[in-house]
């Protein structure tokens, strides 16, 4: 996920800066890139978008949050929803008339069980669930779900479900073990000085 805000630098640099992140994320191995800037406009976010599919060219897929009207415009692979935003569903319904199907992911969060089976039930393709340990950027989702929740919820889940909330080297394998399909982060990432390095250590835990 990205957050050019917490860049070092003025807005232009931030933005610079955070394609480099992008580029680097994507020839170093990360799977998929969440572009999350609610910040900027519909028009703003189309362009950074776009910047970020051609920086993320060597293998990243970029998905949008939230916003499905620019994922769309801008050619991302996905949009990912929150527990607040347009349904799953229809997200899908509006994306297959004009997408072969399975070519365009719908993602959800959730921080509960039911809101993950709500996801489920709503065709989302995969579910980031958190956050499982304590962080600064999701303590208004709440106390710390857990370990335990997690295995419950991708025990439950028949979808992918990754995690998020305060990952890190650390306790990445605890989230792999504990069934995720993957794991979601910002500051794991954007503050990396080697993201590549970073990549290849996940690699060794999973």
């Amino acid at each position: 996920m990205t957050d050019r805000r917490s860049l070092a630098g003025a807005p232009g640099l931030a933005r610079t800066l955070l394609l480099e992140k992008i580029t680097q994320a994507a020839t170093g191995g990360v799977d998929w890139i969440q572009i999350r800037e609610p910040d900027l406009s519909g028009r703003e976010l189309a362009e950074l978008a776009g910047e970020a599919i051609r920086c993320a060219a060597a293998g990243a897929a970029i998905v949008i949050n939230d916003r499905l009207d620019v994922a769309c415009a801008a050619g991302a692979r996905g949009v990912h929803l929150g527990e607040r935003s347009l349904p799953p569903r229809e997200a899908g319904r509006l994306v297959s008339l004009r997408s072969a199907p399975g070519s365009f992911l719908v993602g959800a969060s959730a921080h509960s069980l039911e809101s993950g089976m709500l996801a489920e039930e709503g065709s989302a393709d995969y579910v980031i669930f958190g956050p499982v340990y304590r962080t600064p950027s999701k303590a208004a989702f709440g106390e710390p779900q857990g370990v335990r929740r997690l295995e419950e919820v991708c025990r439950r889940l028949r979808i992918p479900v990754l995690a998020i909330g305060g990952i890190t080297l650390v306790n990445a394998g605890e989230c792999l073990a504990a069934g995720a399909a993957g794991i979601a982060a910002i500051r794991l990432f954007q503050d990396a000085t080697d993201l590549g390095a970073v990549v290849a250590e996940l690699g060794k835990v999973s």
